[in-house]
């Protein structure tokens, strides 16, 4: 349930501002190590220079962080941050972060993934510069966040390169999807309770690239419930999807031998000819770099459903 509060909480990806303040008497910009001029400014966020004592509290921006080349200047990331395995984790909480036991670290920057305990104030208050990174609603969103990480790193050319790499991955796997008369319908499971995402949310807009129907669509049709309904026994089995893809199994230990096990799933088109796609609960949750590997877990799957 942590999973789905958070990504119904998803809110807009702040804007990338201006990168100097060039105005008559300002000071000149400094240098990074990596070459990128300081002060930077990112949304409301200026960085006189380059930080070196960065705080990550969300998997996604610590994948992000390490993938662009910042990773030596990250000094802790919260407990749920396990990749890469040599990321500093910590026993810091990024969903209930604790600011003075995040101050107790002396970051220079610390990122996360949203301000539901309003700890954005508390840190401001201790003169820590924050910067969020929200769940994204769509590809684009990754790609504009990774490019904010980069700038306020000094990273920028490495964080346009992962960016480029991404579009052409995803792109080349879309392209390489068979393609049907008649779309696979399919529904995505984010814990045994049923809730789902349509395809007005982040993983819904990848698997529509790659020409599914989404069965969970009928259950939010004006996005009241933010693209995350939760269906019920009979609204699925009467949808009767072509694929079932387990976003759940690692926590929540779901697998297709307990689906099918499921009163009244027998008949359910996905069971009866096994296309249940058991996916990696923190690759299918996390909407950074490994999204790449994501589409292709899926894109495999559905190339392996009979024509």
């Amino acid at each position: 349930m942590r999973r789905v509060l958070t990504a119904v909480m998803a809110a807009a990806v702040l804007l990338v501002g201006g990168c100097a303040n060039d105005e008559p008497g300002a000071p000149a910009p400094s240098a990074s190590a990596g070459g990128a001029s300081y002060p930077v400014t990112v949304g409301s966020l200026t960085l006189d220079k380059q930080p070196q004592r960065i705080v990550s509290l969300g998997p996604t921006p610590t994948e992000m962080l390490f993938a662009i080349g910042a990773g030596p200047q990250v000094i802790a990331v919260d407990d749920q941050s396990n990749f890469p395995a040599d990321a500093p984790k910590s026993d810091l909480s990024g969903f209930k972060p604790n600011a003075e036991a995040v101050a107790a670290k002396d970051p220079d920057l610390v990122v996360l993934t949203d301000d539901l305990n309003k700890i954005v104030d508390q840190l401001t208050r201790l003169k820590i510069p924050t910067f969020i990174t929200p769940s994204a609603t769509d590809i684009d969103q990754t790609y504009a966040q990774i490019g904010q990480l980069g700038a306020l790193t000094g990273h920028p050319d490495e964080a346009a390169a992962l960016s480029g790499r991404m579009r052409a991955d995803i792109d080349k796997i879309v392209q390489g999807v068979p393609k049907r008369g008649t779309p696979l319908t399919y529904y995505y499971e984010l814990d045994p309770t049923l809730y789902s995402v349509t395809s007005k949310t982040f993983i819904g807009s990848l698997f529509a690239r790659l020409g599914l129907q989404n069965v969970a669509d009928a259950a939010d049709p004006t996005g009241a419930k933010g693209g995350y309904p939760q269906l019920s026994q009979e609204t699925l089995v009467q949808a009767d999807p072509d694929m079932i893809f387990l976003a759940d199994t690692k926590c929540c230990a779901q697998s297709a031998e307990s689906v099918g096990a499921r009163k009244g799933w027998s008949e359910i088109t996905a069971v009866t000819t096994g296309q249940i796609v058991a996916l990696d609960d923190d690759i299918a949750s996390r909407w950074g770099p490994r999204v790449v590997d994501l589409v292709q877990s899926a894109a495999d799957a559905v190339a392996k459903v009979p024509a």
